[in-house]
């Protein structure tokens, strides 16, 4: 990859894309700053080396349209504290307005609004990347994040500026090339989380690299559900039922939790242990059980090397997270190579203050999950 140095960011004005979609309350507080905590070094490298003018952009969850609720604005104030300098919140991304607001200002760091309020930005449209372009003289793709999307702030802005890694996507594709290149055995997956979907590739991918595959979350309720198991209401991906029969074990084991914490509601403050073939149709799975637990935790143990990526159960209500920190607090645990990821993951080990417990924390959980099972990501592709 090109990377940023001192001589290409001097007295320029650089396009900073980073990933700032963070996880927010019901008053739209950030849960978690690790991914603007993550971007500093580069902020800082190019703030040291004498850039004319920082602007970030980035996206924050998944708009209709311009929604207040995802505006950056509380982003930005919250990076202004962490960097202890004046920030610059434009209400928009691209246009008139916004470039003169840059040009007019005597400031060096502008937080640009999310780029999802335009539709053109997951189309990869080169039009909406050229209005970007049109504000800076340097892109710097720093956003690990998203680089397994082809939007237009990581794909088609490389054709109008020059281009160049950040910091943390150079230190994200350094370690985990390391990871790749150097997998030791027993080599672990833990897989948890909501979507199906999104891991159902990656799954089928790593059955020929890991040793184990242990899965939690909606991955397990959906692939229970294809093996012709009750799931009663619990989260599933109907649409994926199919694609989810075809899993198989290769190289890999795929290893089911067998026991689950049940409910009839997801605000329920306690909950019941079943095995699945107990489960009927009012029953909500929103955990894992204390024997399912103990096999994953056995199994790590054992492992040299590890790599885990969302919440095995309903981690949101606060009642239902105890496989998934017993899980956190043995890979923590384990002094062999640790890697971890995803948004919700991320929330879990801060919260638990684990976070310099492993190896590698990646800012990035698809992307991260990719990476490793294909070697690369689209949007890197354009950096080279």
């Amino acid at each position: 990859m090109k990377k940023i140095n001192s001589q290409i960011v001097k007295n320029k004005q650089v396009l900073l894309r980073v990933d700032y979609n963070v996880d927010l309350d019901k008053k739209g507080k950030i849960i978690s700053d690790f991914r603007l905590r993550a971007s500093l070094p580069t902020i800082n490298f190019l703030l040291k080396n004498k850039a004319k003018k920082i602007i970030i952009i980035s996206h924050l969850g998944r708009p209709e349209g311009k929604d207040k609720k995802l505006s950056l604005l509380p982003i930005a104030k919250h990076l202004e504290k962490l960097l202890n300098q004046k920030i610059i919140f434009i209400d928009d991304c691209v246009g008139k307005k916004v470039k003169e607001a840059i040009e007019s200002s005597e400031e060096k760091i502008f937080v640009l609004e999310n780029l999802r309020f335009y539709k053109e930005e997951e189309k990869n449209d080169k039009s909406f990347a050229q209005e970007l372009a049109k504000l800076a003289d340097v892109y710097v793709n720093d956003a690990f994040g998203v680089c397994h999307r082809l939007n237009a702030s990581v794909g088609a802005i490389t054709n109008f500026l020059p281009s160049y890694s950040g910091l943390l996507l150079e230190k994200e594709v350094k370690n985990l090339q390391k990871l790749k290149k150097n997998i030791k055995h027993p080599f672990v997956v833990i897989l948890g989380g909501a979507q199906i979907s999104t891991k159902l590739p990656i799954i089928n991918e790593f059955l020929d690299i890991a040793d184990y595959i242990l899965l939690g979350g909606g991955l397990a309720n959906t692939i229970w559900k294809a093996r012709g198991f009750e799931v009663g209401k619990s989260l599933i991906e109907e649409e994926k039922i199919p694609e989810a029969k075809k899993l198989g074990s290769r190289k890999a084991e795929l290893i089911l939790p067998r026991d689950f914490i049940i409910t009839s509601s997801f605000e329920s403050s306690k909950g019941k242990l079943k095995e699945i073939e107990n489960i009927n149709k009012k029953d909500i799975i929103v955990d894992i059980g204390e024997t399912s637990t103990k096999v994953f935790c056995q199994l790590i143990k054992s492992a040299k090397t590890i790599l885990w990526n969302g919440p095995m159960g309903y981690w949101e209500n606060k009642n239902f997270q105890t496989a998934t920190i017993k899980i956190a607090k043995a890979i923590a645990q384990n002094k062999n190579f640790t890697v971890v990821g995803g948004g919700e993951t991320l929330i879990a080990i801060e919260q638990l203050k684990l976070i310099d417990k492993y190896s590698l924390v990646s800012t990035g959980g698809g992307a991260m999950l990719e990476f490793l099972a294909k070697d690369n990501l689209p949007a890197l592709k354009f950096l080279e």
